[in-house]
Formats: C-alpha cells, sequence, structure tokens
C-alpha cells in the first residue's frame, strides 16, 4: 500500500506516469519537464490542475528533491511488508507479485490488473490473460486511434474557428460598409433638401419683392389720383363761393377735371407658381422615402419607351480626350493610340468623353453599343472636373456629382461618390440608359442577348445632367439613333424641359 501511494504522489498529472525530469510550476504542482512544454505549445501557458497562468518571462527550473526521491524509487521500490490485495494498475519493469513476489509478466483482462504466473493458477484461473508486451501494444493502437479522432476533431475545430472569424470579420467590414454608404446617402440627400430649401426660399424672396414693387407703383398713382380728385374739388368749391360774375366765368372754363382712374392693375402673385415643381419632388421624394420593400441595390423594373421617350445623342468634340476620334457625325467614337490633336480648353485630361445634350426634368433614356468591355456610361453634373486627379483615368462615380456603370471583362461595377457596388457580369455590348428625373432614378440595362435591369440609382438630382463616357484603349463606343426620336436641346439652346 505504501508503494502504491507513493507511485501515485510521483506520477505526472500529464502523462499518467512516474515523473520523467520533474519541474515546478508557482503554483506548487509538479510535472514532467516535456510533458508541460508540450501541453504549453497546445493549450496555453497555465497549470493543467489550476489553471494559474504561468508568468511571462519566467523559466521552468527543475525540482531537485523530486529528481531525488525519484532516483531512489527506481533503485529499490518500497514495498509494504504485509501482503496488499490490490497490487496498483501499472508496475515497472522490476515490479513483482504482492501475494506470491513473483515478476507481474501477464496482464488480467477480467480484473484490469498485472499478475504473475501463480496468481493465473489460483486466482485468475477462469480470467481472460494476455501477455504484458500484447497488451501494451494492443493498448497502444486503440490509444493511438484515439488520439487520431481527437486531433481530427481539434482541426476540425481550429477551421470552424477559422471560418467563424473570417465571418465575423466579413460581418464587421459589411456592416461598416453598410454605415458608410447610408451615412453618404443621407448626407448627399441632406445636402440637395438644404440646397432646394435655399433656392426654394431665395425664389419666394424675388417673386415678393418684385410684386410689392408693383404694389407700391399702384398705391403710387391711386395717391397721385387722390390727390388730383381732391385739389379739383377744392377749386370747384372756392368757384362755387366766388361772387365775381366775370371771375367765375372765365376760371370755370379754364378748370379741367382730372383723368379717369382706369382698372386697378392685378398683382401677380400666384402660391401654386412660387411652389412649381418642388411640391411634385417633395411628393415623389417623401413616396420614395416611405414606399416600403425599397432595397437600394434591386434595379426598377424595365418601362415601356415611347418615341418621345428616346433621345437620339452626339458626342461633343470639344470635351473629347485627345486620342478620341469621333465620326458618323459625331456619333461615334474610338480610343486611339496617337492623338487626334492638341490639347486645348473644354478637354477632358481623363480617357473620357460627354455628349452636347444635357437634361434638368423629364424622362429620357438612349442606348450605346461598345466593341468590347472596360467602358464606363455616366452622367455627371456640369462641374464634373476636365482634369486628372489622382491614379485613376476616369472620375465617373468617383464624386458626389456623378454616376456610372463600369463594364469589365467578368463583371459590373456601379460607382458613386467613390464606392462602388460589384455585379455579376453581362454578355452583351448593346447597353440603355433610362433617366427619370421626376422620379430620380437611372437605371442602366443590358439589352443583348435579351433585355434585362442592371443598377438603379436613386438621387434627388437637381442639377442638369449630361451624359458621359469612359472608354479604354482600342474601344469603340456608338450612340444609337431611332427614326423618329427626339434630339434633345444642347446646354447653349436650354436644358430639355
Amino acid at each position: 500500500m505504501a508503494a502504491q501511494l507513493l507511485e501515485e504522489k510521483l506520477t505526472c498529472a500529464i502523462c499518467l506516469g512516474l515523473y520523467q525530469d520533474p519541474v515546478t510550476l508557482p503554483c506548487g504542482h509538479n510535472f514532467c519537464g516535456a510533458c508541460i512544454r508540450d501541453w504549453w505549445d497546445r493549450c496555453g501557458k497555465a497549470c493543467p490542475e489550476c489553471r494559474e497562468p504561468f508568468p511571462d518571462g519566467a523559466e521552468l527550473r527543475r525540482n531537485v528533491a523530486l529528481s531525488g526521491v525519484l532516483e531512489v524509487v527506481h533503485a529499490g521500490p518500497a514495498r509494504d511488508p504485509g501482503p496488499d490485495p490490490d497490487p496498483g494498475p501499472g508496475p515497472g519493469p522490476a515490479a513483482r507479485c504482492p501475494r506470491h513476489g513473483r515478476p507481474m509478466e501477464l496482464f488480467c483482462r477480467t480484473e484490469g490488473r498485472c499478475v504473475c504466473s501463480v496468481c493465473t493458477v489460483h486466482e485468475c484461473r477462469l480470467h481472460e490473460r494476455a501477455l504484458l508486451d500484447a497488451e501494451r501494444l494492443k493498448r497502444e493502437a486503440q490509444l493511438r486511434a484515439s488520439l487520431e479522432v481527437t486531433q481530427q476533431q481539434a482541426t476540425q475545430a481550429e477551421g470552424q474557428l477559422l471560418e467563424l472569424q473570417k465571418q465575423r470579420s466579413q460581418i464587421q467590414n459589411s456592416a461598416c460598409v453598410l454605415a458608410s454608404w447610408v451615412s453618404g446617402k443621407f448626407s448627399s440627400l441632406l445636402q440637395a433638401l438644404e440646397m432646394q430649401h435655399t433656392a426654394a426660399l431665395r425664389s419666394i424672396e424675388v417673386a415678393k419683392t418684385r410684386v410689392l414693387a408693383q404694389a407700391q407703383d399702384e398705391e403710387q398713382r391711386l395717391r397721385g389720383h387722390l390727390e388730383a380728385v381732391a385739389y379739383h374739388g377744392c377749386r370747384i368749391q372756392e368757384l362755387l363761393e366766388q361772387v365775381d360774375e366775370q371771375t367765375f366765368l372765365q376760371e370755370s372754363q379754364l378748370l379741367q377735371p382730372p383723368g379717369p382712374l382706369g382698372p386697378l392693375t392685378p398683382l401677380q402673385w400666384d402660391e401654386d407658381q412660387q411652389l412649381g415643381d418642388l411640391k411634385q419632388l417633395l411628393s415623389r421624394l417623401c413616396g420614395l422615402l416611405l414606399e416600403e420593400g425599397v432595397h437600394p441595390r434591386a434595379p426598377a423594373k424595365p418601362v415601356d419607351l415611347g418615341p418621345m421617350d428616346y433621345r437620339n445623342l452626339t458626342f461633343d468634340p470639344i470635351s473629347a480626350n485627345r486620342h478620341f476620334y469621333l465620326s458618323h457625325q459625331d456619333q461615334q467614337v474610338k480610343h486611339c493610340r496617337q492623338s487626334q490633336g492638341p490639347g486645348r480648353p473644354g478637354r477632358f485630361e481623363l480617357w473620357q468623353v460627354q455628349c452636347t445634350q444635357s437634361f434638368q426634368a423629364g424622362h429620357h433614356y438612349w442606348e450605346v453599343r461598345a466593341s468590347d468591355h472596360s467602358v464606363t456610361l455616366g452622367v455627371s453634373y456640369p462641374q464634373l472636373s476636365r482634369c486628372r486627379v489622382g491614379p485613376h483615368t476616369d472620375n465617373i462615380g468617383r464624386g458626389p456629382c456623378s454616376w456610372g456603370l463600369c463594364v469589365q471583362a467578368d463583371s459590373l461595377q456601379a460607382w458613386h461618390n467613390g464606392q462602388a457596388q460589384r455585379l455579376p457580369g453581362v454578355s452583351g455590348r448593346l447597353l440603355g440608359m433610362d433617366l427619370d428625373l421626376a422620379s430620380g432614378c437611372l437605371t442602366f440595362y443590358s439589352l443583348e442577348p435579351q433585355t434585362q435591369p442592371l443598377y438603379t440609382f436613386h438621387a434627388l438630382f437637381n442639377q442638369p445632367l449630361t451624359p458621359v463616357f469612359w472608354l479604354l484603349e482600342g474601344r469603340t463606343l456608338t450612340l444609337c439613333h431611332q427614326p423618329g426620336a427626339v434630339f434633345p436641346p444642347g446646354p447653349q439652346e436650354g436644358v430639355l424641359s
């Protein structure tokens, strides 16, 4: 019994064997030096029994006293002088049976303990037995199989942990992007609303000043007429009181009554006219904000466009980059390697060209045929920069004053205010653009091999919009014309209403 208790005290809690090169942790627990290092590599620097963290920078030190006790145990293990009915689970190489004093060379599987040859004749005669080496090999195979299963489970758990961390990171990034997108949209909306607010108040103030000036002129006219009438009445009263007939007759003959008053000029003030399109704009905006189920990425449904909605557009030669060649009466543009002329004011330094026409109100639709991918279609406000800023070769959708769709080999990108929305690619080269300024929608369509909406921008457009295009070297863009379609006026002729 004493030997068994001694071996239990000298057993490592990790490998369940006698200590090998024992070390002591600050918490007081002892382990084999190799066992605790391997444990830390797999599970972190903490005590396997009490979970107390091992201080950073501290070093493991060998337990000299415990090592000395182990040397004595290995040299000659002490045994209890009396018989011990329970010899212990794991004898060493020199262990003997406490009952019969013979070497324990067999393992009784029935009782689960090591026995000697005499035990097999008496106590374990009918039990299932095996040689120690054979039993050890069997148990080692079982432990290795169990270790392989646990390692597979650990690998699977680590993979799932990495996947969970990846999904969490993606969700965090997605939430940040969505928050930034929403903040940008509301910032643009508030800015546009503030501009509309200022413009509406300014328009009302100008109209009020004009009408009040008209009222003041009319008031002065009426007061002048009143003064003339009063003076004429006084003169008549004086003549009526005149006693000299000759004076009366002469002065009455010269007295002339004031001219007719005339009708009152109505003041030109109309509340509905002052509000103009603002009421319709605010009504559509409120409807858009209150509409249920609207997703910012959801494209609008295809619309039926009549001849009055289709626009025959032309490229503006003044804006074309110096590597662009315009032909077919400015309906086609090609990006050439060789420069087509020197730079001049109004040209895009970027690989871009805009149309001659622009839109400020109404519903408009046009189509463009591209020779290949790597082109961008869009619309912009007049202040779109002609100069190149930064590494990009285009600025369509890079800022708040333009919206664009970039057609790439394997995908599409919808750009506005420096943010891109990646979309699946399309195989067609014929593309349509639908601009509904009243509802604040800009929709892009792919028309080949079948008509399908690609993306819709929702915005409160408050300035004239001009179609603008970017194309890579070697690419060609053609503005498609339809017979009977309307040529909208260019900026020099006034915006389309």
